[in-house]
This record gives C-alpha cells, sequence and structure tokens, in this order.
C-alpha cells in the first residue's frame, strides 16, 4: 500500500557560504498533487534537482518512491519523470520520433503502441508527423509531458511546467495534471502561478529563503491571513437593522441588505455566528464566506509580491 511517495526530513543544500536549503521537512501522499511555492531564489528548483537525484544533499535524509535518494539513485529515477521550465523536445524530430526516441531509451515494450497511445491521449496526433519546430508553445509543453511519461513513472516533477502558456494552454495542462492524479499518479509541483497551486494542489508548501514558512491544504493557508469575512443577507431592513445590534465590527449595504461580518471562515466561527444570530431569533436568507486569496497568504508569508513568485 502506497502512503508517501515523498519524505523529506532535515533536506539541507548550500553552495559555497549561500544557504539555499536550510532543514526543510515534508512529505507527499500517494496520488495527490503537492505544490511548492515562493520567491525567486527560494530554493525550489534546488529542491527538485536533489529529490530527482540531480543534486546531492548535504544533510538530511530524502526518500522518493520509497527509495533513497543517496544510496538508491537508479531505483529512484526508474520511479520518476521530470518536467523541467523549458520544454526539452528536439525541434528537428517530428512529435513522433521524440516520443519514438524517449521510448527506445527507456527500452519500453511494444514502443510504437505506447507513443500512439500518448500522441492520442495529449491531442497530438495530427501532429504527430511535423516537426517539433513548427509546435506552439502549449503543444510543445504537451509534447514535452508527453515524453515525461513515457515508461509509466508513478512520480512526476513539474518544475514551473505553464511557465509562458496563454491561459487556454495552461488549462489545457491542468486538466491533464488532474487525469494523471486520477489514474494514480503522484504530482509535485512548482509555480509561479498561484491560481494554478489553488486549482491543482492537494497540499501546499510556501519556501522562503531556504525554509518553509507554511503548509498545508490552500483553505488551511487562507485562514492564517486576516481578511476573510462571512457575507449575511436579511429578508428587510428591519431584521438587518436587528442584525447591527447584536453583531460587533460588521459592514453593513443597505441595498443588498447585507452584512460582512470578519471572520476567518472556519466551520467552528462560522457556527458561533450563526448561534448567536439564532439566539436573538434574527433570520438570514443565505450566507456566503470569503476567505483570503492565496495571492494574500503568499505575500503576507513571504514580503513578496506574487509576481516576483517563480
Amino acid at each position: 500500500m502506497r502512503t508517501s511517495d515523498i519524505a523529506v526530513s532535515g533536506l539541507r543544500k548550500a553552495f559555497g557560504d549561500k544557504v539555499v536549503l536550510d532543514g526543510i521537512d515534508f512529505d507527499v501522499a500517494a496520488g495527490s498533487v503537492f505544490s511548492m511555492l515562493g520567491p525567486n531564489g527560494a530554493g525550489k528548483t534546488t529542491t527538485v534537482n536533489v529529490l530527482t537525484t540531480l543534486l546531492k544533499a548535504d544533510a538530511g535524509t530524502v526518500r522518493v518512491g520509497g527509495h533513497d535518494v543517496a544510496t538508491e539513485t537508479r531505483e529512484v529515477r526508474a520511479a520518476i519523470g521530470v518536467t523541467g521550465q523549458f520544454a526539452a523536445v528536439d525541434e528537428l524530430l517530428t512529435g513522433r520520433e521524440n516520443l519514438r526516441l524517449m521510448a527506445d531509451l527507456k527500452r519500453v515494450r511494444s514502443a510504437g503502441q505506447v507513443v500512439t497511445g500518448l500522441l492520442e491521449r495529449f491531442d497530438l496526433a495530427e501532429s504527430a508527423d511535423k516537426l517539433a519546430s513548427t509546435y506552439s508553445g502549449g503543444m510543445r509543453r504537451k509534447l514535452d509531458l508527453a515524453m515525461t511519461l513515457v515508461g509509466s513513472p508513478r512520480i512526476i516533477f513539474l518544475d514551473e511546467p505553464t511557465t509562458g502558456l496563454d491561459p487556454r494552454s495552461r488549462r489545457t495542462m491542468w486538466d491533464i495534471v488532474r487525469q494523471l492524479v486520477a489514474d494514480g499518479v503522484t504530482v509535485f509541483l512548482t509555480t509561479q502561478y498561484l491560481e494554478e497551486a489553488d486549482q491543482l494542489a492537494d497540499r501546499i508548501a510556501v519556501l522562503d529563503q531556504g525554509r518553509l514558512v507554511a503548509a498545508g491544504t490552500s483553505a488551511e493557508l487562507k485562514r492564517q491571513v486576516p481578511g476573510g469575512y462571512v457575507e449575511l443577507r436579511f429578508g428587510d431592513a428591519a431584521t438587518l437593522d436587528a442584525a447591527v445590534r447584536v453583531l460587533n465590527d460588521t459592514e453593513r449595504d443597505d441595498e443588498e441588505l447585507t452584512l460582512r461580518v470578519p471572520g476567518d471562515g472556519g466551520a467552528k466561527s462560522v457556527r458561533a455566528l450563526l448561534n448567536r444570530l439564532d439566539e436573538y431569533s434574527i433570520d438570514i436568507t443565505e450566507f456566503s464566506v470569503d476567505t483570503a486569496a492565496l495571492d494574500d497568504v503568499f505575500l503576507a508569508l513571504t514580503g513578496h509580491a506574487t509576481t516576483e513568485a517563480s
């Protein structure tokens, strides 16, 4: 039974006097998407390089697919696939030839069948025999990820896979990632797009200056930052007035008959708010919860604006 596909404890890495990773710990559950966010120079790509055996850690233990990255390099590489920030396709080859080359390198059985299946899966069949140099940025990304899946790795590392893509191509990649996870693949994702992490990740870790400053689900991270509120809507002005008298620190909208009450959006605080209204027999017609955006969380935790993240 797979429980944790990546386990990192006390990971440290320095280049000369510059400490890039300062003793980080995290686990990635099998069959999930784990996203690492952080500003430029935070250490995200260094983390990926250590986890994928491209760099040797200075200290700590790292296990990927149940294997130690330092002593079981071959086993780790057999279990993983890696896609970097730039599509690693050979533009002098066709899409089919790129995939066939990867299949031959990995000694995949029934290579032709595997290649055809991947071309169809990534909607590249019509362009299969065209040179990769003629592909759009989104098509190259899809081909790059298809090449990564040759050999059916159970753990995929995506290091900023949608950088430079237009919104439509980005969402196509998101759909592919969701399909991979539905098939049981574990995805380790670094991204500069907070919306991407919000959409895809089961858990998110925020890395800043070589240290993990926060980790949790998107909802858990948002609740750490002030700025959320509960919006209550009432049936008439008299009920709205009664609610204002009962609740403190509210923002009212007489046209919409609503009140905004500061809150973290957690079930406990929302329940307490509704119970207080019920004590005074104040009825609401509907309510909604709005927590801080992931952009706000990132800024609060790192001191860097979203546009600086990468």
